[in-house]
């Protein structure tokens, strides 16, 4: 028989109105009564009537997320950080891949609707912002994570990508390496594009030229970082160290050079971006620019629960500081 919120009440030793403000996050139940409360719903697989709440003007306590890509670790992670948050407070997220593509966007905004979710987490590049102009017509709060839409007033948090870029020139300046390469996701992701404008204004810091020739742009896959080395190691003048815009292609560019018989650091230097699982267990580790991914899904949630709290809340901007992690697969340039 389904298990009914008297059930959850009873096997708690609480009443149902406690039962009733734990899940929809009201009164004074204390943290470690709440989780007792949900822990003791998940074993009795008790799930409220999210459909019959969203006809009645109440929450459903379900979110939706909007990646690239679940296979992709840095995205990956941050679900995971996301989905923990939310479980604390008793909501749960629906996950989406969109491949970037504004065709699955939109499919997956109007099946999120369906579901009556309180809110869209956004984390996912969107070419045509009517799709979130619209979103935003509907009174559908959205929260954007690790991606802008400058032209809209929504809630953002994001690491300093263009920050994060300068770290990374200015640590391949310090090992002395001169011919530097770039392998970047398609430029219509706008960190991307902040990578690449820091990384460029730390080598002109640095009193550095980069020439345009060694950019190179690649899809998020590690046979694309792959193919984008072999493009730059296959030339005369090969460069000396590889900036690349996220540790998939760094890792892409490694496996490159392995079958090239290029050797890693002490021929070629390679700098990754994000800092996810794969950085640290590649051989050899991968220096990488680290994002403080559990810190901006922390915020992003905290963000979308101010949404759904205030009537009007304060559109914000989080900004949040990576920092470099120095690892085996940079040394200094062979002179």
């Amino acid at each position: 028989m389904k298990a009914t919120i008297y059930d959850v009440a009873k096997e708690a030793g609480v009443s149902i109105a406690t039962v009733s403000n734990a899940i929809n996050g009201k009164g004074n139940v204390s943290k470690k009564r709440r989780e007792q409360i949900f822990k003791i719903m998940e074993q009795m697989n008790y799930q409220p009537n999210v459909n019959a709440s969203a006809l009645m003007g109440k929450k459903t306590y379900t979110l939706g997320l909007l990646i690239p890509d679940i296979s992709n670790p840095f995205f990956s992670e941050i679900a995971r950080a996301i989905e923990d948050q939310a479980h604390q407070l008793g909501y749960s997220v629906i996950m989406c891949s969109t491949d970037n593509k504004d065709e699955r966007v939109e499919r997956y905004i109007a099946l999120l609707e369906q579901k009556n979710v309180d809110g869209i987490l956004i984390g996912t590049g969107v070419d045509n912002l009517d799709i979130l102009t619209n979103l935003q017509a509907r009174n559908i709060p959205i929260v954007m994570i690790s991606r802008e839409a400058t032209a809209l007033e929504v809630d953002t948090v994001v690491a300093d990508d263009y920050v994060g870029g300068l770290m990374a020139a200015q640590h391949l300046a310090d090992m002395g390496h001169t011919r530097i390469a770039i392998l970047s996701e398609q430029l219509k992701v706008s960190s991307a594009r902040e990578r690449i404008r820091g990384f460029k204004q730390g080598l002109q810091d640095c009193r550095i030229s980069f020439d345009d020739r060694n950019l190179v742009i690649c899809d998020y896959m590690v046979e694309e970082g792959r193919r984008g080395a072999g493009e730059l190691l296959g030339r005369e003048d090969r460069p000396t160290a590889i900036f690349c815009c996220n540790d998939v292609l760094a890792i892409g560019a490694m496996q490159e050079a392995r079958s090239l018989g290029i050797k890693v650091p002490e021929e070629l230097s390679i700098v990754g971006f994000d800092d996810t699982i794969l950085a640290s267990v590649v051989d050899p580790p991968l220096t990488t620019v680290a994002q403080p991914i559990a810190s901006m899904a922390k915020q992003a949630f905290q963000l979308m629960i101010s949404n759904l709290d205030e009537a009007e809340p304060v559109k914000k901007r989080i900004v949040l500081r990576p920092e470099i992690n120095i690892r085996q697969s940079t040394a200094k340039a062979n002179t």
